[in-house]
């Protein structure tokens, strides 16, 4: 037991109370990128010891995490430093500290500090900007700051508007290990007509990210639909099932059209946020891009969409439908309640005809939904999205009253950028469509009409293409 702990014992109580000296507050400081600097002003002491715990609550005068004795200053302050810690916004110290003057120990007790900024080794505070990087703080924010309702997985608490993600697609995807491609066959409950690979229809050139469809048949040959193709090594899907490997059989072919999708579930995923997303829509029939946010973990069920989907922006490749935007919350896999809470927007001409800015705000009390900074659609649940599910029959819906009343929307999130091709929901049965949504042969029947179709495919307008993406805190 060293001797100051002795001492501190006696505290004021050595001394008559009106003599007691009271020790100077002390400063603490979160040093970036990692670090923790306390110090107190000198003041004739002999030695100055800090005892402290990281998010713990101190039990009297433990020693704590941190205990160390300071026995000289240095230009005027009584500095401990821990140089390898790492502190998060929102990370909270509990202290006390020790000084010895005049042959006497004075105690300052009970101390609590909470993390809301950084600072340089100079003191300074720090402000930060550029490409974001997991794991980093990036942002215009000055520090301290007010602390945002949004969540991210990294760094855990953030700031109100701090700038959370972005990626401008200045490199190649798996450079940056932001992105991570889709390799399976979609599934439920929409079924598209394709699977997804990484095999040169994902390309980043001259800041620009570009996902296309091809045929099945251009990479593995002709006649491939009525084979089998098995994607476990490397599948992203659940393995042993049919996300990872499938085998045609009867009018049951596989996806005749490749396609691409990144996302960003193993680097980045928040909650509640303003997502910025420039984008030009793809052209040609039955091409559906996909600017969306998906749930990580799928608190709520996994299938029909029982823990949400929230799309960014979409708009179909079909000339009919074209100058149809649309985006919104989607928690059911059919309709009538599909569609229920999705907006729309009639656009002057084409949407595919430029890049524009799509952007969706996530709050806690609803979603809004803007495109070029224009606000086309507000979603407000009031008292809960379960209720006017349940009416219309959603299953899942009793799950929702288990959170908030944005349930099954007040989990994290993650981004999702890619295409998809027809599917049994997302167009309904026309004399022009070459399927109707509840054959068997659906996609069969797709596949043997794409003559009528593939000659829309103009290769410099299939690709969804991407200028940027950017997530801010509220």
């Amino acid at each position: 037991m060293s001797l100051f702990f002795l001492v501190s014992l006696l505290g004021c109580f050595g001394v008559h109370l009106t003599q007691c000296y009271e020790v100077p507050p002390a400063k603490l400081e979160a040093i970036f990128p990692k670090g923790l600097r306390v110090s107190i002003p000198d003041d004739g002491f002999t030695l100055f010891a800090f005892h402290g715990k990281l998010n713990e609550e101190m039990e009297g005068l433990e020693a704590g995490e941190w205990s160390r004795d300071i026995t000289k200053a240095k230009n005027g302050l009584w500095t401990f430093r821990d140089r390898d810690v790492h502190l998060k916004i929102g990370d909270k110290i509990y202290f006390w500290t020790f000084v010895i003057k005049e042959g006497k120990g004075y105690r300052q007790d009970n101390g609590e500090w909470t993390v809301t900024g950084y600072v340089n080794e100079a003191g300074e505070p720090v402000t930060s900007g550029g490409k974001y990087t997991p794991g980093r703080i990036s942002d215009s924010i000055i520090y301290p700051c007010e602390l945002s309702e949004s969540k991210v997985s990294v760094p855990g608490f953030v700031c109100k508007g701090q700038l959370l993600f972005e990626d401008n697609f200045n490199s190649d995807i798996h450079k940056g290990k932001i992105w991570t491609p889709e390799v399976k066959f979609p599934g439920e409950p929409d079924y598209p007509f394709n699977v997804y690979l990484n095999d040169k229809n994902i390309e980043v050139s001259e800041g620009i990210l570009s996902i296309k469809p091809k045929t099945l048949d251009s990479k593995f040959g002709d006649g491939h639909v009525r084979q089998s193709l098995d994607l476990t090594y490397g599948c992203t899907g659940i393995i042993g099932t049919s996300e990872c490997a499938r085998e045609a059989f009867g009018p049951q072919i596989l996806p005749p059209i490749i396609t691409g999708k990144i996302t960003s579930k193993k680097s980045f995923n928040f909650k509640y946020g303003r997502i910025e997303v420039r984008a030009k829509m793809p052209q040609g029939n039955w091409l559906i891009p996909e600017i969306q946010l998906e749930p990580k973990e799928n608190i709520y069920g996994l299938h029909n969409y029982a823990s949400g989907l929230l799309r960014i922006a979409a708009v179909k490749g079909n000339p009919e439908y074209s100058k149809k935007l649309y985006g919104g919350p989607i928690v059911d896999g059919s309709e009538p309640y599909r569609s229920k809470h999705l907006k729309e927007k009639i656009g002057f001409q084409q949407w595919s005809k430029s890049f524009h800015n799509y952007t969706l705000e996530w709050r806690r009390d609803g979603i809004s939904l803007y495109v070029d900074g224009e606000n086309y659609g507000e979603i407000s649940p009031q008292e809960g999205f379960s209720p006017d599910a349940k009416e219309n029959g959603t299953v899942s819906s009793s799950k929702w009253v288990k959170g908030t009343i944005m349930a099954p929307f007040d989990e994290m999130f993650y981004i999702s950028l890619g295409l998809s091709v027809g599917g049994i929901n997302e167009f309904p049965d026309e004399s022009n469509k070459p399927w109707t949504n509840k054959s068997t042969k659906a996609m069969l029947n797709f596949w043997n009409e794409r003559f009528q179709w593939i000659s829309t495919w103009v290769e410099n307008d299939i690709a969804l293409k991407v200028d940027y993406v950017r997530v801010y805190a509220l």
